[in-house]
């Protein structure tokens, strides 16, 4: 029995594309103690195989972080098939609000040290001591106050294309490097404000409000579901929307439409966009924001050396790399106009 997938991208995307159903996207993450990752890593490939499951999972001792595409019409096989999973049952499925056939063309599951890679050791957070849960109505209500200090979990790539009204979004990379950053800074106000935090689905949050209250800070409080769930909410119950921009994803459709202003810059030429695409150079592959006009003069590459590199003959062009340092899979504001 194969344990891992065994298709190409170009060999899904035709399989999906010939069996023409609809298929959605959905997340969910579950905080528990598993002994035997790999038993449970196993289980879960055989499991979501038959489901037609697509996606990338990370399973750690710590628990199980999913990333999903499934066709629609087997959604109630899948939650059937959670709930026999006992620490399972009954998890929330955030189910995204916009969908593509293709926002996943693998399925991967990986066995990790941990299911949010934060740097922390096990004394300086308990996950069973997290923020208060807020759904979106009670979220809003949080927002508007002036004793709030409202956080994004996220990396600057995320919210930089969109965040919450008056949110602190910190410039920085990884999810490790925010929490010290943010412990840090706040300090002053860990007995005297309330700290609200938000994230893509609610897994960092998880983490980084346990840490906080690990670390002394009285009145700490989440999204629940996160931005996913939160627009969910806003549409089924017609609540306020305070949520600026897109939500950035991790799959190919790199984002959602949630508010419908545009916040962010090309990293080209400044113009306004929100447009998030991977360097079409193999060698590069890098994320950054790019607007309709640059995009159609460099074809999608992020600057002319890419585009220029990309159109030698296959030697030259490993010829050109040889030596080359890695740089940074992602752009910081305005690094790659330097470059162009």
């Amino acid at each position: 029995m194969l344990l891992y997938n065994k298709l190409s991208n170009d060999e899904r995307a035709a399989l999906i594309k010939k069996a023409n159903e609809k298929r959605l996207t959905l997340s969910f993450y579950k905080y528990h103690k598993i002994d035997d990752v790999e038993s449970f890593r196993n289980y879960l490939f055989t499991s979501f195989e038959k489901l037609n499951i697509l996606g990338r999972i990370y399973v750690a001792m710590e628990g199980v972080n999913a990333q999903l595409s499934i066709p629609a019409k087997k959604i109630k096989k899948l939650k059937q098939l959670l709930d026999s999973i006992t620490f399972l049952k009954n998890t929330r499925l955030n189910i995204g609000i916009e969908h593509n056939n293709e926002s996943f063309l693998k399925l991967k599951i990986k066995i990790k040290d941990k299911i949010v890679a934060d740097g922390l050791k096990p004394n300086e957070y308990d996950i069973e001591n997290s923020g208060i849960h807020l759904s979106a109505k009670e979220f809003n209500d949080l927002l508007d106050k002036p004793n709030t200090i409202t956080i994004d979990m996220r990396n600057h790539y995320e919210s930089e294309v969109g965040h919450f009204k008056g949110a602190i979004c910190p410039d920085v990379d990884t999810f490790r490097e925010s929490l010290p950053l943010i412990k840090d800074k706040f300090d002053f106000a860990k007995t005297k404000k309330n700290i609200l935090m938000y994230c893509t689905g609610g897994i960092r949050c998880e983490k980084a409000s346990s840490y906080l209250k690990k670390s002394g800070y009285d009145n700490v409080f989440q999204l629940s579901g996160g931005i996913i769930e939160y627009a969910r909410q806003v549409k089924e119950s017609s609540i306020e929307n305070k949520f600026l921009g897109k939500n950035f994803v991790f799959d190919n459709r790199l984002s959602e439409r949630i508010g419908t202003e545009v916040i962010a810059k090309c990293h080209l030429c400044g113009e306004v966009s929100d447009n998030h695409v991977n360097c079409n150079n193999e060698a590069c592959h890098v994320l950054f924001i790019q607007c309709e006009k640059c995009n159609k003069e460099l074809n999608g590459y992020c600057s002319y050396a890419c585009k220029n590199t990309s159109m030698l003959p296959i030697e030259l062009r490993k010829k050109a790399r040889k030596g080359r340092k890695k740089k940074s899979r992602f752009f910081k504001k305005g690094r790659l106009s330097e470059k162009v």
